[in-house]
């Protein structure tokens, strides 16, 4: 016995959403924390930023050599012998410097001590293995050039132990030597500075200051380098603190070219820190453990920085994009104006009676309106079919009560609104068809206008305005917004374009024989009147937009009602986008409808959409890791933008301004709601699910607003 297996809706897949949300959140902080600091490490060498005098450490070391081991009770220093030098470089590796002063070192023969930036050293592995396989010592500057003596105590062990980590995975050794960031000669050490140094050398640590800096960094002329590395005494052995990262060392390395030569005639040897003091090698093999967790760790700052600089460079593309799609509305918007006003100027016309379609489906709160909304309207010859598409509210029976001339109903099993769409145009007796939602009222000169753009024969739709009757409380203001912009300023650059993708159920008009060409209207698709209208155009019809037609209709209400309606215009588009695909290829008005108008919903409306998640998480990051004023200039300016957009747009429908102050808050919260209806919609299709019929529970509103007019 076989069984008919009917595939599950799938649920939202937020579980795995906010997930990947989450772990690229993780990748961008991570970033942040590397690059955000590191970036900083250009003024290495100024005076300590730790607080508590001198005299508050130890004579030990502020008069002691700048070797200092601080893991005993007594700190135990050590100086260079006479006639040695010991190199230092800080804050590499560099890609551009280290190389340079690497090779100008092997050409006299000279060895340096290297104490690298833990998070450069996982960008440039290769130079670190360089400077050990050419005979120099590593020590470590932490991870990221942090300050330690006011960083916490976690941030304190966190830069050590990535810095270890970093050098083992890329050279598989582990360093003992250490030099705090902002440091300098030992005299100098402030209590601060002593604390922390100490906390270090617990984790086996031997800090390493300086005899003479340069203060390289500072860029204070080559002469002046050069002077500040000789010891004022000849003969004096010292420990020399230099910069081979962090910004131009090109001073830098003219002055080691003067340097090397110079000392060496004086007879000064070049050697390493551990080599001058005659100390075992500071490096010694890193654990397994350790090794793996510091290529780990590069792994992992490179995919962080990989998917930092891909946001990045996609944020830019998304803002460009919404900026392009702004101003082709704002282009397009003025140029459908212009052609209306020319339009209107020759006045309303009789084309004609009109055959009017109101499929229903328990529309007992709003039918009534609708129906006497058309009755009332001025056109002079016109009927009225409502289509009672199995209703169990009494739909019917109401329509029949009103008891108004030229309405008829006709009564059908449910069989959907396509089913009932194709019923009506059967039994319509005119050629021109304006088919309607049963939630929505019209103006009284809606019909009117309109059918007036059939007085071009190649017209063979025409949309109409519609506008949200329920617009208090924030979520009816929302989607009035939306409404006169994302769907009105849209149809207008359709209209332009000649490649409008959807006639609204709302309101819209057709001829008789553009629904003959394709058949009627298709159960294809949960979207039908958006199949319909790119197959109209596709059969070779032209498709227009009517701004001054206007009906009213009844929004969603709550947020699951307008996430159901969302879900099933979404979905339905996407199912219209996929059965006319072909019209990608396709000439004339098919080749527009492809090349246009499903470019424009493919990038604007499923592409953007998608990536917005992103978008929001790259802007959480923002506020986090760069300057508030930036994220404030950019977020501020596009709402602004936005604004401006809007209050030309309600311009344009002759709408009040006052809705624009609920723009700020719904960038957040529907905004996200729509983005996430997206990607539902996507996943639905990816996953081939059928998805089911989502019908809008009414509440009369649009019969209220009836109510209210004269």
């Amino acid at each position: 016995m076989s069984r008919r297996v009917t595939r599950r809706e799938p649920r939202a897949h937020w579980l795995l959403l906010l997930l990947g949300m989450i772990a690229l959140f993780v990748a961008l902080c991570f970033n942040g924390f590397v690059e955000g600091i590191v970036g900083g490490s250009g003024r290495a060498g100024a005076a300590a930023s730790g607080g508590g005098a001198p005299s508050d450490v130890p004579m030990e070391v502020t008069e002691g050599g700048p070797v200092l081991r601080l893991d005993g009770e007594v700190p135990q220093t050590r100086r260079m012998p006479a006639r040695t030098i010991a190199l230092t470089f800080d804050d590499g590796p560099d890609p551009v410097w280290t190389p340079r002063v690497l090779d100008l070192l092997r050409q006299h023969g000279a060895k340096a001590t290297f104490f690298v930036v833990g998070a450069e050293v996982n960008k440039h592995p290769e130079l670190v293995r360089r400077m050990l396989a050419e005979g120099h010592e590593v020590g470590s500057h932490t991870f990221t050039h942090a300050d330690l003596t006011s960083a916490p105590d976690w941030r304190r062990d966190l830069e050590i132990t990535l810095a270890r980590n970093a050098i083992a995975g890329a050279t598989g050794r582990q360093v003992t030597l250490f030099r705090p960031p902002y440091s300098s000669v030992s005299s100098g050490v402030t209590a601060a500075d002593y604390v922390a140094m100490r906390e270090v050398a617990r984790t086996g640590h031997v800090a390493v200051l300086a005899d003479l800096d340069t203060n390289d960094w500072r860029r204070p002329g080559v002469e002046a380098i050069v002077k500040a590395a000789t010891p004022p005494t000849p003969g004096d052995g010292a420990v020399v603190l230099m910069h081979d990262g962090g910004g131009d060392r090109a001073q830098t390395l003219a002055a080691l070219e003067i340097l090397l030569p110079t000392l060496a005639e004086q007879g000064y040897q070049f050697r390493t820190v551990s080599a001058a003091i005659d100390a075992p090698d500071s490096t010694v093999p890193a654990p397994a453990l350790t090794e793996w967790g510091g290529r780990s760790l590069r792994y992992a700052q490179i995919a962080s920085a990989w998917v930092a600089d891909a946001l990045a460079v996609f944020l830019a593309v998304a803002l460009g994009l919404a900026l392009l799609r702004l101003v082709v509305q704002l282009i397009c918007a003025p140029v459908h104006a212009r052609r209306g006003r020319r339009r209107r100027r020759r006045g309303l016309r009789y084309l004609g009676p009109v055959s009017v379609i109101v499929p229903a489906y328990n529309e007992a709160a709003n039918i009534a309106a609708t129906v006497r909304s058309l009755v009332d309207n001025d056109y002079p010859e016109l009927e009225v079919i409502v289509v009672d598409d199995g209703s169990t509210d009494g739909t019917a029976e109401i329509v029949h009560r009103l008891g108004l001339p030229g309405v008829r109903v006709i009564r059908q099993p449910n069989a959907g609104k396509p089913a009932a769409l194709n019923t009506g145009i059967a039994h319509a007796a005119y050629d021109l068809l304006v088919l309607v939602d049963g939630d929505t009222v019209f103006e009284p000169d809606a019909i009117g206008r309109l059918i007036q753009p059939f007085r071009d024969r190649s017209v063979g739709a025409v949309s109409g305005n519609t506008k949200v009757a329920n617009r208090t409380g924030l979520l009816g203001r929302w989607q009035h917004i939306e409404y006169v912009i994302g769907f009105n300023l849209d149809r207008r650059l359709f209209d332009v374009a000649r490649c409008m993708p959807t006639v609204p159920g709302a309101i819209g008009a057709f001829r008789r024989q553009a629904l003959m060409d394709v058949g009627g209207v298709s159960a294809a698709t949960l979207a039908e009147d958006t199949d319909l209208t790119m197959a109209v155009i596709r059969a070779g019809w032209r498709v227009v937009y009517e701004e001054t037609a206007v009906a009213w209709t009844e929004a969603p209400a709550t947020l699951r009602q307008l996430w159901r309606q969302r879900y099933r215009w979404c979905y339905g588009t996407l199912q219209a986008m996929w059965k006319h695909r072909r019209s990608l290829v396709q000439r004339g008005p098919a080749g527009k409808l492809g090349r246009r108008g499903l470019a424009y919903l493919a990038l604007f409306q499923v592409a953007l959409p998608l990536a917005a998640p992103a978008v929001d998480v790259y802007a959480v990051y923002g506020l986090a890791f760069l300057p508030l004023w930036q994220v404030a200039a950019v977020w501020f300016g596009l709402l602004i933008l936005q604004a401006l957009t809007a209050a030309y747009a309600l311009h344009l429908d002759r709408e009040r301004y006052g809705p624009l102050w609920t723009l700020p808050f719904q960038q957040i919260v529907y905004r996200q709601l729509m983005y996430l209806v997206v990607v539902q919609s996507v996943v639905t299709a990816l996953l081939g699910s059928r998805l089911r019929w989502h019908r809008m529970v009414r509440t009369g509103s649009a019969a209220a607003l009836a109510a209210t007019r004269p």
